[in-house]
């Protein structure tokens, strides 16, 4: 079982990073109770990944006499995800200021767009949209191009879930030495601008051009991008190091004065050129033969559907499959106590006869189930 094993979490259903956040922190061994909508019950589907080793109770959370039996779980919960426009938690009388009286060593994440409060807080919008305004859009695709959208990676994932997780942890570490609980404001235009630190220093140092496809990193320079081979297929290489663009050149057959100059961006265009000329002279595989034992920093651009199968990801059992549905696996891995799957995605609503029957003499199953408050999925 994972580190945080004993540590309990209450998520109320959301979609996206909220989610997200709550399987890492089930795969670290939490024991993480979603409260699915009501009208949710019963609905399943074993491709909803975020959904893996987690509990599920659905409740009517507009049904006012609901509140009794979600405040007797947040008593005893260590963590709140949700992932609501500000404002609407507290309009069901479930924001923090009230669960902190009832669990004042509670941790409360507040998964958002725009974050708690700032002009645009109460705007709707997704990954693009917060990603576009802290610079990360602005340099990411062709210089002549409209900028193309990186997948919801750094906004709704990295920034977003990723980095409420690792805030849920900070805060679990500092409750276990105050008793005091607090509130976790995580928005995605924050962590998609801490995505991007390194980029803003070099700006700041004059080493960062702010203009696409013009900078080291951003597909610009000839030893750093992605190439197209003869049979339609493509490899990436990352030679930046003086030694890994020397073997780079001896790989490729190139001319070694021509490409001597390595950061001499005039020459980057033409040079980028000749190597993409060079690459369409085999097929993929067959660079693999010929770069993947060196020192070259090199890579096959594999599918998705390649990549669950490529022999490094088998090696080290980066995909698990589970009910016909292959799953990332949980990461990163600890030696002493290693993260795991519990079980695979559950139907919203499994688990509610089994969590009330937990709380005891207070609340009655089959009363909650005639009264509309709960249903058994």
């Amino acid at each position: 079982m994972g580190p945080l094993k004993g540590i309990k979490i209450i998520e109320f259903s959301a979609l996206g990073p909220g989610p997200f956040c709550g399987m890492i922190l089930a795969d670290l061994g939490a024991e993480v109770t979603v409260i699915d909508r009501y009208e949710s019950s019963g609905q399943s589907t074993k491709t909803d990944v975020a959904s893996r080793g987690k509990r599920s109770i659905s409740i009517d959370l507009k049904n006012k006499e609901s509140l009794q039996l979600i405040n007797e779980l947040i008593a005893s919960a260590d963590v709140v995800i949700e992932g609501l426009r500000p404002g609407k938690m507290e309009k069901l009388n479930m924001g923090p200021d009230q669960f902190l009286k009832i669990n004042p060593k509670l941790i409360y994440g507040r998964m958002t767009g725009w974050g708690q409060y700032g002009s645009l807080s109460s705007t709707v919008g997704h990954d693009l949209n917060y990603i576009s305004l802290t610079g990360v859009m602005s340099a990411i695709g062709d210089k002549n191009k409209p900028p193309r959208p990186p997948l919801n990676l750094i906004g709704d994932f990295g920034g977003g879930g990723m980095v409420l997780a690792m805030g849920i942890c900070a805060a679990l570490l500092e409750v276990s030495r105050s008793g005091k609980g607090q509130v976790i404001d995580s928005a995605m235009t924050d962590g998609s601008a801490l995505l991007m630190s390194m980029m803003y220093g070099m700006y700041g140092a004059g080493f960062w051009k702010d203009e696409r496809d013009t900078n080291l990193l951003d597909g610009s320079a000839h030893f750093y991008g992605c190439y197209e081979c003869k049979d339609n297929k493509y490899v990436s290489i990352a030679s930046i190091e003086p030694q890994f663009y020397k073997e780079l050149i001896e790989k490729l057959k190139l001319d070694k004065d021509k490409f001597k100059d390595q950061m001499d961006k005039s020459k980057w265009p033409e040079l980028k050129e000749i190597i993409a000329q060079k690459f369409k002279e085999k097929n993929r595989d067959e660079w693999c033969n010929i770069m993947e034992d060196g020192e070259i920093c090199f890579a096959p651009i594999l599918s998705m559907e390649e990549a669950i199968s490529y022999k490094h990801n088998v090696d080290r059992k980066t995909f698990i499959e589970i009910d016909g549905i292959n799953h990332p696996a949980p990461a990163p891995r600890f030696s002493a106590t290693p993260s795991e799957i519990r079980h695979a995605p559950v139907k919203k609503g499994f688990h509610t006869k089994e969590i009330i029957d937990e709380l005891g003499d207070n609340f009655d199953f089959e009363d909650l189930v005639k009264r509309n408050i709960i249903s058994q999925g």
